[in-house]
C-alpha cells in the first residue's frame, strides 16, 4: 500500500516521503497515529502545505536551541557529592543527576539529552556534552565536588 508520511518515522522514512508498507501496517498503525496518510494528489497537496507549516516551526526550533547552546556553554554546574579521601565517589554522577541540576537552574532539559559515555566517578571539572535540538550540541562543565 502506498502511503504519504506525516511525521519523521524511524526505520521507515521521513516527512513527505511516499513509502510502501504494508496494508495492515499502514491501516492499523501508522493512519490512526497520523503518522501518515494515503497516497492520493488530494493528499499530496495536504502534505506540501504541512510540509511549509512544518519548515517554519522547525527554523523557529532551531533559532530557540541556538541561542539556548549559546547561553548553557558560558554555565556551569556543580554538584556536591559524597567522596573518599583518594578524591572516588561513594556512588556517580549519571546522566540524570546532570540534567536535574540544569532543569533547575537553567532551562528544563531531559536525561536523554545528556551524552554521557558512563558515569562521572571522580570529583573535579568535567565537559559534558548537551543534545539541545537536531544537530546543535554544546558542551557544558560540571564541576563535581565534595558534599
Amino acid at each position: 500500500m502506498e502511503i504519504i508520511l506525516m511525521h519523521n518515522v524511524e526505520n521507515l522514512g521521513r516527512m513527505g516521503e511516499t513509502v510502501s508498507v504494508a496494508r495492515g501496517f499502514a491501516r492499523n498503525y501508522l493512519i490512526p497515529k497520523g503518522l501518515a496518510v494515503t497516497s492520493s494528489e488530494a493528499h499530496r497537496k495536504l502534505v506540501a502545505a504541512h510540509l511549509k507549516q512544518e519548515a517554519k516551526r522547525e527554523d523557529a526550533r532551531l533559532g530557540e536551541a541556538r541561542v539556548l547552546a549559546a547561553r548553557i556553554g558560558t554555565l556551569t554546574c556543580t554538584l556536591a557529592v559524597q567522596a573518599d579521601d583518594e578524591n572516588k565517589l561513594f556512588g556517580s554522577v549519571t546522566a540524570r543527576d546532570i540534567a536535574g541540576a540544569l532543569h533547575s537552574e537553567h532551562a528544563s532539559f531531559d536525561h536523554k539529552q545528556v551524552l554521557l559515555e558512563e558515569p562521572i566517578k571522580l570529583l573535579g571539572e568535567h565537559d559534558v556534552e548537551l543534545k539541545i535540538y537536531g544537530d546543535v550540541r554544546v558542551t557544558a562543565k560540571v564541576n563535581v565536588v565534595r558534599s
